[in-house]
């Protein structure tokens, strides 16, 4: 059973539109590598130049947060629902 990995609709665009996708278990960076393969681009959208997350990209798997349980090295098993959310900051004058 593959990984479901959850794309928000600001994502979409590099998905070829596409809400979610599956994709193999390994870890959350192998996932960003498959994710980039199959849609050109993807990965720099998630990762800076220097193969870090940005900071502004949040990713969850089911339901953490992924900077706290081994950032990118986070081991993902048959199963397991990723989620990948833009940070949104905002406020009034």
């Amino acid at each position: 059973m593959p990984v479901e990995v959850r794309i928000p609709t600001v994502f979409r665009k590099f998905s070829g539109e596409q809400s979610s996708v599956e994709v193999d278990a390994g870890t959350i960076a192998s996932v960003i590598d498959q994710l980039d393969q199959r849609y050109p681009g993807f990965g720099g959208q998630l990762l800076t130049e220097d193969g870090q997350l940005h900071r502004f990209v949040n990713v969850y798997v089911n339901d953490e947060d992924i900077r706290f349980s081994g950032g990118l090295r986070t081991e993902l098993s048959d199963g397991d629902v990723v989620v990948i959310l833009p940070a949104v900051a905002g406020g009034s004058a």
